[in-house]
């Protein structure tokens, strides 16, 4: 997996100040993307060790609320493997920070779509567990015809910022709310 950078004090992408690692590869090349050179996944450079210590360094701090995935597409299917062992780790040194995923697929697609799950089974099977170890999952491709800039966590209107641990209890998509 490459990534373009890691944002260590970041107001944007989630509550709090948080760690924020942009990763390369996105196939869903939205119109009018905001971030088009993280849809390479050649672009950047590698996730190594340094890079890893560097966010664990961060997330140390009592100041940082949590760990953003953004790009790009953490989801991206050259990056699951290592954002899922990212994951793990994040949950095991820091479990109380929160952990936030944006991603162009949506929750339908990811748990309810039968022909979308038989394209890369593999990949899919990491993308829900990741998405399971998460807190907040903003979902869905970004729309600029449904651009809204007064939302607060995401691009457009059919973008979600979904809370994973009530959907889960629920049964059913449960918005996050502050």
């Amino acid at each position: 997996m490459n990534y373009l950078a890691i944002t260590h004090e970041d107001v944007c992408n989630g509550i709090g100040l948080r760690c924020v690692i942009w990763c390369s590869g996105c196939s869903h090349a939205c119109r009018l993307c905001q971030n088009p050179q993280t849809w390479d996944p050649k672009s950047g450079i590698p996730f190594d060790e340094d890079a890893k210590q560097a966010i664990f360094n961060k997330l140390s701090k009592d100041y940082i609320s949590g760990l953003t995935l953004s790009g790009g597409d953490p989801l991206f299917k050259d990056n699951v493997e290592e954002i899922y062992k990212l994951v793990v780790e994040v949950k095991q040194k820091f479990p109380t920070k929160n952990i936030w995923l944006y991603s162009g697929y949506t929750w339908e697609q990811l748990f309810e779509d039968d022909d979308f799950d038989k394209q890369e089974i593999s990949a899919n099977q990491y993308r829900r567990a990741i998405i399971l170890m998460c807190d907040v999952f903003v979902d869905g491709e970004y729309i600029d015809e449904q651009r809204d800039v007064t939302l607060k966590w995401c691009g457009s209107k059919n973008q979600r910022v979904i809370d994973i641990s009530e959907t889960i209890k629920k049964g059913e998509i449960v918005l996050w709310t502050e």
